[in-house]
């Protein structure tokens, strides 16, 4: 029996708050709602989903460097950190995966330090502004880099 390809999908700093914090931005689901609907979401396109979060950044550096070999793609939510890590360029971009950047809401409509991320440079696509409707987009999207990798 074959094994289904695997995504890694990683949330970045206070997205454990999500249903609480800032609702009107954010939403009113929670970090687990939006795990549920992934599952659920992988099991249809007959994929595997480790899904993660964590508040420290070294510790989002060390998932994404042990994915390689591990996982056939990562869907990343970096928080705070798409704004301030070069950590996190610099693992994706070690790794050679394909990412899809993923953020709840559309951070080219807030304040002016989230325009700039750290992650689009790395990242095949950016998802933002569908709340929690851009992980299933992701997820999508990952299936199909997965069935199509780029030609060597």
């Amino acid at each position: 029996m074959a094994i289904a390809p695997s995504v890694l999908i990683l949330n970045g700093p206070n997205l454990n708050m999500l249903g609480i914090r800032e609702p009107h931005i954010y939403g009113a689901e929670t970090l687990e709602d939006i795990e549920n609907a992934c599952q659920e979401m992988a099991a249809r396109l007959g994929l595997e989903v480790d899904f993660r979060q964590s508040n420290h950044e070294g510790e989002l550096v060390s998932w994404i460097q042990e994915s390689r070999g591990e996982h056939d793609a990562i869907i990343l939510n970096a928080g705070a950190y798409t704004h301030t890590s070069i950590a996190i360029h610099d693992a994706l971009s070690a790794v050679g995966l394909p990412v899809v950047e993923v953020h709840l809401s559309n951070i080219f409509r807030r304040e002016p330090f989230r325009h700039h991320s750290y992650v689009s440079p790395v990242a095949k696509g950016v998802i933002c502004g569908f709340g929690s409707q851009g992980y299933l987009l992701a997820l999508q999207a990952a299936a199909r880099l997965i069935d199509s990798p780029p030609p060597a």
